[in-house]
């Protein structure tokens, strides 16, 4: 198909500039070739609506993503060295999938809260210690993976996420179960192993939609209060994993 390329695993080094000749591309693999940068020229691919950036080197994502304005349903960035994110991915309101993981990200620029296209970001594995308010914004949001940071609390515009349905918050820094998950009607999968959980909130039983709630390596017993809502949870049917 000539509006697909892909480039997996090519050896690359450096994208050819041919690449950006062609403006007819729907889908770019440039995955796992070492690439250290990225040319401007990419804001020629108006027609792309995936790009996969996954296992490469870069240092940076160039701003000129935020041009891509045709990228409506994957973004691959995760599995690089990236310490930021260009505001400019703001502007790609319509994307449906980011991956970010496996990077050196401190923080998630504010600008992440006009993507309204998402339906799942994965952010797994930076250096998060929390989360821009503007979080609160993706309404369409229904997964959202953030295993393996520092994050300690939720911002309380969190509680707007009303369409998430699975939560990962494994390995984090989370001392108690953060409050604003409690608006969230459609939450299905929380997992919230290897945090630093002190205790169980009554009202974690009043999830009206949680399936599998997974409370592994915290620490704490389950005993006296922590078993009411626990035992409620299952009884009803939600695999609660301690």
């Amino acid at each position: 198909m000539t509006d697909v390329l892909n480039l997996w695993k090519a050896d690359l080094g450096e994208v050819p500039e041919d690449v950006w000749e062609r403006t007819g591309l729907r889908v770019l693999i440039l995955a796992d070739n070492g690439l250290t940068h990225l040319s401007p020229a990419i804001r020629r691919l108006q027609r792309l609506h995936t790009l996969d950036l996954g296992h490469n080197q870069l240092a940076e994502a160039p701003r000129e993503l935020g041009e891509l304005r045709g990228l409506t349903r994957y973004l691959y960035l995760h599995d690089n060295r990236l310490t930021r994110l260009p505001p400019e991915l703001g502007r790609l309101d319509e994307l449906a999938y980011l991956n970010v993981g496996e990077n050196r990200i401190a923080e998630l620029p504010p600008e992440i809260g006009d993507m309204a296209g998402l339906v799942e970001l994965r952010a797994q594995h930076n250096e998060l210690a929390g989360l821009p308010e503007s979080i609160g914004r993706l309404g369409r949001l229904r997964e959202l993976w953030l295993r393996g940071n520092r994050i300690a609390a939720l911002p309380a515009t969190f509680s707007a996420l009303t369409q998430l349905r699975h939560l990962e918050l494994r390995d984090s820094a989370l001392e108690s179960v953060p409050e604003p998950l409690r608006a969230l009607p459609l939450l299905r999968h929380l997992d919230l192993r290897s945090n630093r959980l002190r205790g169980i909130p009554d009202w974690i039983a009043e999830l009206p939609s949680l399936e599998k709630l997974d409370l592994r390596w915290n620490g704490f017993e389950e005993r006296g209060d922590e078993l009411r809502p626990l035992q409620a949870l299952r009884e009803r049917g939600c695999a609660v994993l301690t």
